[in-house]
């Protein structure tokens, strides 16, 4: 089973404005596709391009998910060498679970990441960020 990743969609209110900000960074790149540059190469990149996933933590639960299609070297505005986490442009809506706040991004096990919505429910709308996070404090989602 392959590898996930997890990290903190800083700024982000919902799901749309994640895939917002996306859609104008996607433009910088000839390819289109969005990516999420950081300092940390994964050690356990192979694990993760197996098939793996991102998962967006936003507003305090993780909310969806990017398929990972590849790392590649991003060179910043400083002069050092980076890690550019290269994404599918597809937001897959997840069953919303509570995640506590941290630095960076982490690896996320299969058996620990949260399943994706069922279809049906993805398309009736996203519940409001908050209400999201009450009713996965109470097992509602």
């Amino acid at each position: 089973m392959p590898l996930n990743l997890i990290k903190l969609s800083v700024g982000s209110e919902s799901v749309d404005t994640l895939a917002n900000w996306q859609r104008t960074v996607r433009a910088r790149y000839q390819d289109g596709l969005p990516r999420h540059v950081t300092r940390m190469w994964p050690k356990r990149a192979e694990e993760v391009l197996a098939g793996g996933s991102i998962f967006w933590v936003i507003k305090g639960a993780v909310q969806c998910r990017q398929k990972v299609l590849r790392f590649d070297e991003a060179l910043g505005d400083d002069g050092i060498l980076r890690c550019a986490f290269v994404l599918d442009p597809e937001l897959v809506p997840v069953v919303p679970s509570l995640k506590r706040p941290f630095q960076g991004w982490r690896y996320l096990r299969p058996e620990d990441a949260p399943i994706d919505m069922d279809p049906e429910r993805a398309t009736e709308g996203a519940l409001p960020p908050e209400l999201s996070v009450a009713l996965a404090e109470i097992g509602v989602l």
